[in-house]
């Protein structure tokens, strides 16, 4: 049996306008039997390009970069090649590029001063779909929320309204429209269009998903 070829290799495409940091890094993920580099970018629009030609499951791209920065990158990378990963590289602890990294899609967020300690962990929970950040970026990120729920913003992770949410609770507890309607003194027809709204929201299908659902949201016991 040969060992050459790790049975699920993560392949990466690095970009950074910085080639000693683009050796540095691609050092570090090289070593590891499971990653391996198979492109290179000098700046975002060369990731681009690469990513057109290369089969590629993570980017690992800097933020500050020539001609397209690695957040513009990263929102081309999303139509280009959908279903890539992505990793934000970057010199700077600096909580406006967190934020925009986050939007911009990326599932992780590292500086290079670190980058031998926690890159690699990050790329391997980028593959899992599992979020990756530096403790001070979480620091930064509580504290943005905290801030939101001070000045009474409301969350914009909140999918469903207060009262979504009360319907979300009695269909799951098996109540019918009509006992909901006179639960909650609003119209059978109202109750109806929040469980399509719910359903729409959710992405699910029919009363036993949303009871799922609820117990997964802690809004029922299951």
């Amino acid at each position: 049996m040969t060992h050459d070829v790790h049975p699920t290799t993560i392949r990466i495409l690095l970009a950074d306008d910085h080639a000693l940091v683009r050796r540095g890094v691609r050092l570090i993920l090289d070593r590891e039997p499971d990653l391996e580099v198979v492109a290179e970018a000098g700046d975002g629009a060369e990731a681009i390009a690469m990513a057109r030609t290369h089969e590629v499951d993570l980017a690992v791209l800097d933020i500050a970069m020539p001609r397209l920065t690695g957040l513009q990158a990263a929102r081309e990378l999303a139509s280009v090649r959908p279903g890539v990963r992505i990793l934000m590289l970057t010199m700077h602890d600096n909580e406006q590029y967190l934020f925009q990294a986050l939007k911009a899609g990326a599932s992780g967020y590292v500086l290079k001063s670190v980058a031998d300690r926690d890159l690699v962990a990050a790329c391997r929970a980028a593959m899992r779909d599992e979020p990756f950040l530096y403790p001070g970026a979480v620091t930064a990120l509580i504290r943005n929320y905290l801030d939101r729920v001070r000045d009474g913003e409301e969350a914009p992770e909140q999918l469903l309204t207060p009262r979504e949410e009360e319907v979300l609770k009695l269909v799951a507890e098996g109540h019918s429209s009509k006992e909901i309607a006179g639960l909650l003194f609003i119209s059978v027809k109202t109750v109806q269009r929040h469980r399509e709204n719910l359903l729409h929201k959710l992405g699910l299908r029919d009363r036993l998903d949303l009871t799922r659902y609820a117990i997964r949201a802690g809004l029922v016991e299951p």
